[in-house]
């Protein structure tokens, strides 16, 4: 069931009982991400997957990734009613839920960051920028290729050709300006100095062939967090909960229970 929270700007889909559990997609996906791990969560969590800012039915913001995260704070406020939140965020969700734990420190009671981090090399933040240079001169379907092999590993992507189709159909279904945003927001975030400030238990999980944020980035982020681990996820790229769902519902739970 879909509802509107943060003042009737964020979609969210929401099902199951319990604690809320939030779910922030990737920039270069969409919340139907989450869609295989949902079902499993739902009998012991209240699952709730929005649409971030300027996907979707959830309407835009300006500012950078703060005003993102502080619209996101106001969001995930507004679903928990005043419980304790969860929030795990995926590649780009999961810098959006780092920046709003930090900006927010009472937001989350647990966090999980999956295939995200705290800073990006320079040539991270080149692909960034390459990426935002092409989409503005070509479009987005000029860079699909490139945002699938970030997403997937080549041959993950041959083992699934109607999940490649879905996936690209929902890259391309994203908002050109939005996604730009995001790609300057991330060529220039560096959070390394502000980690010491999330004081609450983080999983930081990656997938060991993630190509978009690779596993040294996680490392980095979990040293800099005072009460993180570190979980490696064994032939997953950036999306794990897409590829390997069990062993991704395996870690959040050992973490949560």
């Amino acid at each position: 069931m879909d509802r509107l929270f943060a003042n009737g700007t964020v979609n969210v889909a929401q099902s199951g009982e319990g604690p809320p559990l939030f779910l922030f997609h990737s920039l270069l996906s969409d919340r139907a991400s989450f869609d295989a791990v949902v079902p499993e969560l739902a009998p012991s969590f209240r699952t709730i997957v929005p649409e971030l800012p300027g996907f979707g039915r959830s309407r835009a913001v300006e500012g950078g990734l703060a005003a993102v995260a502080d619209r996101m704070a106001e969001a995930v406020r507004d679903a928990a009613g005043g419980a304790p939140a969860i929030v795990l965020g995926n590649g780009y969700g999961g810098f959006v839920a780092l920046q709003m734990a930090i900006r927010h420190p009472e937001i989350a009671s647990r966090l999980i960051l999956a295939d995200s981090g705290a800073a990006f090399s320079e040539p991270g933040r080149e692909a960034f920028r390459n990426m935002a240079r092409v989409s503005r001169e070509k479009g987005l379907e000029a860079i699909t290729d490139v945002a699938m092999r970030r997403l997937f590993a080549p041959e993950f992507q041959e083992q699934q050709p109607d999940l490649m189709k879905d996936r690209r159909a929902a890259f391309l279904r994203t908002d050109p300006d939005v996604f730009r945003a995001a790609c300057d927001a991330l060529a220039s975030l560096d959070l390394r100095a502000e980690l010491a400030c999330v004081k609450v238990p983080v999983l930081v999980m990656v997938g060991e062939h993630d190509e978009a944020t690779p596993p040294p980035m996680s490392h980095e982020l979990a040293a800099g967090l005072p009460r993180a681990e570190l979980k490696i996820l064994a032939g997953c790229a950036h999306v794990p909960q897409l590829q390997s769902p069990r062993q991704f519902l395996d870690a959040m739970k050992e973490f949560l229970l």
